[in-house]
């Protein structure tokens, strides 16, 4: 079943803080992933990263729907999701660069980030691979009784990997509190999703009866509205859904994918920066519908500035573990 989705207007001033908040994530994760790409640039970061930049009102608008003990599960271009899920940019950039400080004490790096304590089950470098974990999370949810919800991110490269069909099966039949998140930024690496993915993306969740519908990535208000009622629907026991969020990757598949001509055209990049970047958009209705002033915006943005500064000299100066540590801590 496919249904459009609406945007919603901020009435009190607790609906303005809240809006207020998630333009502070937005922010902060446009700084953190810039700070990323630099700390890459420079060589200071070993491995590679694959920035969030461009996708960031989906991860937050989806984030701020839920309850700190829900779960979320992740992918290999997870920084977005992790911060929306209430991380700390310190032990993030931490684990980014090997230190002992980070969530994974070093050992995980930019696409295994878990932080088990604001319901972050891990990102996942296997494309598609947190769909069973997410689903998992889900069954046990229902099993304890304790009204959680999952929600599994995930890119459109993903619809081409079995497991997500299983477990989407699985958790009609077993009327899961679990939310499929596609971000389709358009391209799988370096091909278009057209290339790739047959058919309409909203039939395959409908072959399951599984609720879908599409939402503008780039508008948070579209975003977290969708996000915010899904979320109760699962959480009340009727089941999962699926949200197709339409979005775009401003950066290379990953920090080393510089020139991109030879895949996709720097006018159509240029487009997306220009009409649609999720930053502008939102800063345009707080302008627009006078919920902030200008000046109150660019003091949100100086502090964030500020913490990723901050975070980034901590991460710099952090130890790295001792050779000792080594197996610690490394299943099998």
């Amino acid at each position: 079943m496919k249904t459009e989705s609406k945007t919603v207007v901020a009435g009190s001033a607790a609906d303005t803080e809240k809006w207020l908040g998630m333009y502070r994530g937005m922010q902060m994760i446009r700084l953190f992933e810039e700070q990323v790409n630099e700390l890459y640039t420079r060589a200071v970061m070993p491995g590679l990263a694959h920035l969030y930049i461009g996708e960031e009102a989906v991860a937050t608008g989806i984030c701020a729907a839920l309850h700190r003990d829900d779960y979320i599960t992740s992918t290999h271009r997870g920084h977005g999701h992790c911060l929306a899920k209430g991380a700390a940019p310190d032990r993030m950039f931490a684990e980014l660069l090997g230190k002992e400080a980070g969530y994974c004490k070093g050992k995980g790096g930019s696409m295994h980030i878990a932080d088990p304590a604001s319901g972050n089950l891990g990102a996942n470098a296997i494309v598609g691979g947190s769909a069973g974990i997410a689903t998992g999370a889900a069954f046990s949810a229902k099993h304890r009784g304790t009204k959680q919800v999952a929600v599994c991110f995930f890119g459109e490269g993903a619809l081409g990997q079995g497991l997500l069909y299983e477990v989407m099966n699985l958790a009609r039949l077993w009327n899961l509190p679990v939310i499929y998140v596609c971000e389709n930024n358009m391209y799988n690496e370096y091909t278009h999703f057209s290339e790739t993915t047959a058919g309409e993306i909203l039939a395959r969740p409908a072959a399951f009866g599984i609720p879908a519908e599409t939402v503008d990535g780039q508008d948070i208000r579209a975003v977290h509205a969708v996000a915010s009622r899904v979320v109760e629907q699962a959480r009340a026991g009727n089941g999962p859904a699926f949200l197709l969020c339409n979005t775009y990757r401003y950066h290379g598949h990953h920090v080393g994918d510089v020139s991109r001509e030879y895949y996709r055209a720097k006018q159509e990049e240029a487009q997306w920066k220009t009409e649609r970047d999720p930053i502008k958009v939102m800063t345009a209705w707080l302008l627009g519908d006078k919920l902030a002033t200008q000046a109150e915006l660019d003091e949100i943005q100086s502090k964030a500035k500020t913490e990723i500064d901050a975070a980034v000299a901590f991460a710099l100066q952090a130890p790295y573990p001792s050779a000792e540590k080594a197996g610690e801590d490394v299943y099998a």
